[in-house]
C-alpha cells in the first residue's frame, strides 16, 4: 500500500533573488519516512529547509503539502542560539508555545492542548522535568523540550536543522534513539539535516545529498552505491 504523501518538490528549483542554488528537484516525504540532508558547508541545505517550512518560495516547479500539513503545521527543531539556550522559562511553557502557531496568538491554552503537551512530554521522558526552568537543563534536555514543543506544533513530520550540534556523545545517541522511537513507534516523519554521516546512515530511509550543481535522493543502500555516497558517506559506510 502506498504511504501518504506529506511534503513533495516538483521539479523544483531554490533559491535567492532569481539565483537557483537547487535546480529541478524531485523528492517527496512520506508519513513515516525518515530522511538526512547531507552535504557539503555552503551547498543549500539551509535554502531548502526555509523553502520546505514555506518561508522561501519556489523559483519554479512547485512544493506541495499534503494531509494536515497544508495548513503549514511542521513541527520544526532549529538551531538554537546562546540567548535561546538560556531562556527564562519553565518546560511546560515551553512545551506549549508549539501551540501558538495554530491557536491564532491565544493566550490560554484549550484543557486537550495541555493534555497533549503532557502526552508529549512524556513521550519524550521529560514529564518530570515539568515545572523545571528551561535554562537550567543540559543540552541533552533542552533538545527533548524542544521537540516535545515541536510535537506540539504538528504531529505528523518533524523537520531538525543539526539536532546534535553542540552536545556529548551520550546525549546525542540518546537523541538519536529518541528520533528512532519517534520515526518507527509513533509513525512520524523526519527530515534532518545533519553532518553526521556515520549516524545519518544507520538511521535513515533515505538521503538528500546537497552538492555543488548536482544533488541525489534515494535510499541509503542506492546512496552508498552512488558516486556522492562513495565519496561524501564512505567513512561511515
Amino acid at each position: 500500500m502506498n504511504k501518504e504523501i506529506l511534503l513533495a518538490c516538483r521539479d523544483a528549483s531554490l533559491g535567492y533573488e532569481g539565483k537557483a542554488i537547487w535546480e529541478h528537484l524531485d523528492f517527496q516525504v512520506c508519513r513515516g519516512d525518515y530522511i538526512c540532508i547531507v552535504g557539503e558547508n555552503g551547498s543549500g541545505k539551509s535554502t531548502l529547509l526555509k523553502s520546505l517550512l514555506g518561508l522561501l518560495p519556489p523559483l519554479s516547479g512547485r512544493i506541495e503539502r499534503g494531509g494536515s500539513l497544508s495548513g503549514g503545521a511542521i513541527g520544526y527543531l532549529p538551531q538554537q542560539t546562546r540567548a535561546q539556550k538560556d531562556f527564562p522559562a519553565t518546560v511546560t511553557e515551553v512545551v506549549r508555545s508549539g501551540f501558538l502557531g495554530a491557536g491564532g496568538h491565544r493566550l490560554l491554552y484549550t484543557p486537550e492542548q495541555k493534555a497533549r503537551a503532557l502526552m508529549n512530554m512524556g513521550k519524550l521522558g521529560i514529564l518530570e522535568l515539568k515545572d523545571r526552568c528551561y535554562r537550567e537543563l543540559s543540552g541533552g534536555q533542552q533538545q527533548r523540550v524542544l521537540l516535545a514543543r515541536a510535537l506540539c506544533a504538528a504531529g505528523e513530520l518533524l523537520i531538525l536543522d543539526e539536532p546534535v550540534t553542540g552536545l556529548d556523545p551520550a546525549a546525542a545517541q540518546d537523541l538519536y534513539r529518541t528520533l528512532a522511537y519517534l520515526n518507527k513507534t509513533e509513525g512520524i516523519a523526519i527530515v534532518m539535516v545533519t553532518h553526521d554521516i556515520e549516524n545519518a546512515l544507520r538511521y535513515a530511509d533515505f538521503i538528500l545529498h546537497a552538492g555543488q550543481q548536482q544533488h541525489f535522493f534515494g535510499t541509503v543502500e542506492a546512496y552508498l552505491h552512488s558516486s556522492m555516497g562513495r565519496r561524501f558517506g564512505g567513512a561511515g559506510a
